[in-house]
């Protein structure tokens, strides 16, 4: 039946020849040709095709982006300072990073240099799940289209066919009135 061929269903609908449409367009038009709607979700998608490297940088990022990190992080830098202030002096010690506190722009330079890449990493896995929600958007948009054709398609023609049945019998009628008639 010509409903369930791709090549007409791409002719009938876009009113392209199947081999002309992008691969993309070509894969909705089979599947709506044959009915499945199997597919995965796009978050689904990004996370199955995943490194370990990947959602790591995706735990960070969700990590350093957090009010629990920056709170907590004032807090250790705020420590740092007051036990380097006099807080070890107090109790006898002397204190391991005095002002201009040189050890702890180490250690921000390093976390810095390190969290920075993790973050992109991250950023750039998050743009490639935008262009799989993007891909899977267009698909089910157009099979959306698709569908909407194919149902208007066989409105039309119930709605011919209504007509055309409804002259047929308003002929009948018509008819009738007329074989009824007195002649005279």
């Amino acid at each position: 039946m010509g409903a369930n061929d791709p090549e007409v269903l791409a002719r009938e609908l876009l009113g392209r020849e199947l081999d002309e449409l992008d691969a993309e367009e070509q894969s909705v038009i089979r599947r709506v040709a044959s009915g499945s709607y199997e597919g995965l979700d796009a978050a689904e998608a990004a996370q199955l095709s995943a490194t370990f490297g990947e959602r790591l940088a995706d735990r960070v990022a969700a990590v350093g982006g957090s009010w629990a990190f920056i709170l907590s992080f004032a807090f250790v830098l705020l420590a740092w300072v007051v036990v380097n202030n006099g807080a070890l002096e107090a109790v006898g010690l002397p204190p391991f990073d005095r002002f201009p506190y040189i050890f702890l722009n180490l250690m921000l330079s390093m976390l810095a240099a390190i969290q920075a890449p993790v973050i992109m990493m991250s950023q750039n896995r998050q743009s490639a799940k935008d262009r799989i929600a993007a891909r899977h958007d267009y698909e089910v948009n157009l099979r959306t289209q698709l569908e909407i054709m194919r149902l208007s398609t066989k409105l039309d023609r119930m709605v011919h066919f209504a007509i055309r049945e409804a002259k047929k019998a308003d002929e009948a009628i018509y008819e009738a009135i007329e074989d009824a008639k007195p002649a005279g």
